[in-house]
Formats: C-alpha cells, sequence, structure tokens
C-alpha cells in the first residue's frame, strides 16, 4: 500500500544551537506554571490507581485516539497502561464504538503538562513513558515548544521509566537524546521500520516511505523496556474503548472526559 504524508521541512537542519543552553536552565530552575483546575480534576481521578500500581504504569503521552495506547496494553498485560490527550475529539473517537479493550488500560484527558507537574508532586514513578509522534515544532524559534527543551522536562524526567520517542524528522530524535544526556540519562537513536505500525501516525509516514527515528532513554538507576517489538498486532485503526467514568471512577478501559485545560504545549501529532 503506498500513501502520501508531507516530510517535516525545517531551516533546522541540526539540533538548535541553543538546545544545551535551555536544558541547563530548565534543569536548575524549577517551573513556576501552576496546573489548571481541569488537570487537577483528571488527574485526581487516576491518582490512587497510578500510585496503586507501585511504579509499574506505563505512559502513552500524547495518545490521541489511542491506538498506541491499545497495543501497548497487549503488549505488557502485566502493566497498567494509561493514555493521556488534551484533545476531547480524539479520545472522543475512544468512546464511539464499544469493543474488546484491554482490561489494563486507561485513556485520561488531561493536559500532559499538567499530567507530568502532577504526577511529580505526587512522587509517581513509572515503568515506561512513550512519547509517540508529538508535534515537532520545527521552526527554530519554536524550540521550546518540543518537549524536551520544554519546562515541564524536569517533572517528565521525575517520573522515571525508560523513554521512547518516535518521530519522523531526525532532528527531534537528535535533539531528544542531546536534552536527555544533558539530564544524565543514557540516550541512543536509531531509525528502525515498524512491523505492524503502532499509531496511525506510523502506518502513514511508513508507508509514505519516510525515514522513522527511534530515541530510547533511561535514567541511570532505571531498567530498559524494549519496544523494539511492540507493534499493534490485531489492535486496528477502527478499535476504539467506550465506558463512561462511574462514581467509583475510573475504570479499566474507559475514557475519562473533563474541561477544555488551557496550557499552551505541544500539539499531539
Amino acid at each position: 500500500m503506498h500513501a502520501t504524508s508531507r516530510i517535516v521541512t525545517s531551516s533546522q537542519l541540526a539540533p538548535h544551537p541553543r538546545l544545551a543552553e535551555i536544558v541547563a536552565r530548565h534543569l536548575r530552575e524549577p517551573y513556576r506554571r501552576e496546573p489548571s483546575a481541569a488537570g487537577r480534576a483528571a488527574f485526581a481521578t487516576v491518582v490512587d490507581r497510578l500510585a496503586a500500581s507501585n511504579g509499574s504504569f506505563i505512559l502513552d503521552a500524547g495518545c490521541g485516539t489511542g491506538l498506541g495506547t491499545f497495543a501497548l496494553a497487549r503488549a505488557f498485560p502485566d502493566a497498567l497502561v494509561i493514555g493521556v490527550d488534551k484533545s476531547a475529539a480524539r479520545l472522543a473517537t475512544a468512546q464511539r464504538v464499544v469493543c474488546d479493550a484491554p482490561a489494563n488500560t486507561l485513556l485520561l484527558r488531561c493536559d500532559l503538562v499538567d499530567f507530568w507537574q502532577l504526577a511529580a508532586a505526587a512522587q509517581l514513578r513509572c515503568r515506561a513513558q512513550f512519547v509517540l509522534y508529538p508535534n515537532p515544532w520545527p521552526k527554530p524559534e519554536h524550540v521550546m515548544r518540543r518537549w524536551h527543551a520544554h519546562p515541564v522536562l524536569p517533572a517528565l524526567l521525575e517520573l522515571g521509566g525508560t523513554i521512547t520517542l518516535r518521530t519522523n524528522w531526525r532532528v527531534h530524535a537528535d535533539e531528544f537524546a542531546q536534552a536527555l544526556r544533558q539530564a544524565g540519562w543514557s540516550a541512543q537513536c536509531e531509525t528502525f521500520s515498524p512491523g505492524a505500525p503502532l499509531t496511525a501516525f506510523e502506518r502513514k509516514y511508513a508507508a509514505s516511505g519516510q525515514a522513522l527515528w527511534r530515541c530510547v532513554a533511561a535514567g541511570v538507576s532505571e531498567g530498559t523496556v524494549s519496544a523494539g517489538t511492540v507493534s499493534a498486532g490485531t489492535v486496528s485503526a477502527g478499535t476504539v474503548i467506550a465506558g463512561d467514568v462511574g462514581a467509583g471512577g475510573v475504570g479499566a478501559g474507559k475514557a475519562v472526559e473533563t474541561p477544555d485545560s488551557t496550557g499552551a504545549t505541544p500539539a499531539d501529532a
């Protein structure tokens, strides 16, 4: 199958010349932004369950419609997998059709900056974080909108776990690795060819013949969760989760709806 999708174009052909300076400032100075009320309300619905996982939960950051979240849940059946996205439209797709959703899946509508800040404040720890095809913000002047150059970076790192970025822009992967190495993490970048694509974006980019890049990083004390063999498997693009949040909070395989949050964050591509 052949598909067409735009490649990332940018006047920036290598890691941003100010990246080291920006990362050093973020690691040195606390981020003083207060999480939004909507973010706090959303996080409150899942914090107890995440804490009870004793560091074994997996985060799909910017999960979109949840295709990757479901695939990760099937790949790691012993872990709670939570997909977080701020888009009501994307998460609504995960509520339209009842399906055989993995029981170890949660979908949460929440601004990612809020989530990372609140998770760090609650001293939560996770097994792995997946950042799959986020908006690369390719204009050089937008470098601080990329997660690795965003002021939330210390909170993201505090959550821990092996961190995997996938992108179709090599500069994005190289910058991500550089930033995490500067923070004391080990990080490796490589091109890869997905067997069965993990997300709809990965399927589209691969079908268009674009080069895909993967950066896997781990802290000094972290083990490594390999994502090299994770694929969508039997999870198709039409697979969704439907369900409501009951009085008891978030159930397995449920999508959580909360009011829109207003933090200015990288868009989830």
